[in-house]
């Protein structure tokens, strides 16, 4: 499991340094840490990453999967690189934000010239720009592709 948001009690507004070793709540929310993350990922190449989301109790249940998921470490600022997308919705909210560095409030790596996407919306992600995906935001902006989300799941699945 990389992520598991499971309601709005945790906003996932951490730092840089919290997104680094990870953290969880007595909620069940969770985020595994970007340098394990980066760790499995760029030793184990094969991953493939699934995405459950849950848009709201009216909208249903995505199922998002990308056949190569890649977090390179630390000294790249967690640059991603995912691609081959498949799933349920024909937004595809993960790839455009390929090649971005991971952002956090207190670490901008966003290309918004105007401004920090994590500091605006409260959550750190891979920010292509302040739109798209970003599934750690607060409840106001939880998103994922034009979605606003009532819960999220993101692990990791061997070949």
């Amino acid at each position: 499991m990389i992520q598991q948001k499971v309601d709005a009690s945790d906003t996932f507004n951490h730092s840089w340094a919290e997104y680094k070793v990870g953290f969880n709540d007595s909620n069940g929310n969770y985020w595994l840490g970007n340098d394990l993350l980066s760790q499995l990922t760029m030793t184990q190449r094969s991953y493939t990453l699934m995405i459950e989301l849950q848009y709201s109790r009216y909208v249903g249940l995505g199922m998002y999967q990308y056949s190569s998921f890649v977090v390179l470490p630390e000294s790249s600022n967690y640059r991603l690189e995912v691609s081959g997308y498949s799933g349920t919705s024909r937004d595809d909210g993960l790839s455009p934000h390929t090649g971005m560095m991971f952002t956090t409030f207190d670490r901008d790596n966003d290309q918004w010239s105007s401004g920090n996407c994590a500091a605006y919306y409260g959550g750190g992600f891979w920010y292509s720009g302040c739109g798209s995906a970003f599934s750690s935001g607060n409840s106001d902006n939880f998103l994922w592709a034009t979605y606003t989300l009532a819960s999220i799941r993101m692990f990791l699945r061997c070949p």
